[in-house]
């Protein structure tokens, strides 16, 4: 078992317009852009952090591109793991128990969405009220067991035009 836990939880990038075009909001994928500027800045944090061990990711079209566009950045690509815990309906205890299958594992990214991703950060870090995640944001809180016996330390928080200044040293 790790020493501690590394959770680094994402919100997906910019995906398209809810509306006619997309009836069925689990199949909206992300836009031109949307995948451009989630490349620079999954680039950006590929230079900061070590490659995650797996990433949990919502079945959501939008979200599973942000968890391949991410994974890719890195040398050693992480498995990439679909878990309906992530999805907007999705509860803390269903995250709780799709973590639960990967204690053995000390970096564990979680890709998500608008509200819950950030319910998600604030119950982890015990905090009072959700952190507002932009699209492509990441967090990273530190855990000492999974399931968390206590608030986990919310070591950084990053919008993705942070992350996309980030350069090689």
């Amino acid at each position: 078992m790790p020493a501690v836990y590394e959770l680094y939880l994402i919100r997906h990038a910019i995906a398209e317009e809810r509306g006619e075009a997309w009836p069925d909001d689990s199949k909206r994928p992300l836009t031109s852009d949307g995948k451009d500027l989630m490349r620079k800045a999954a680039r950006g944090l590929a230079r900061i952090v070590e490659p995650f061990d797996v990433v949990l990711t919502s079945p959501y079209v939008r979200a599973r591109q942000t968890a391949e566009i991410v994974s890719n950045e890195f040398d050693e690509r992480p498995p990439l793991v679909v878990v309906d815990s992530m999805t907007p309906s999705g509860s803390f205890q269903a995250v709780l128990n799709d973590l639960e299958k990967h204690t053995k594992k000390p970096r564990i990214a979680l890709v998500g969405h608008e509200p819950s991703i950030g319910e998600l950060a604030a119950r982890l870090a015990g905090l009072r009220r959700p952190l507002e995640f932009k699209k492509g944001a990441v967090c990273r809180i530190d855990v000492k067991t999974i399931p968390p016996a206590g608030p986990g330390a919310l070591r950084w928080f990053l919008t993705p035009k942070m992350l996309r200044a980030v350069r090689k040293p």
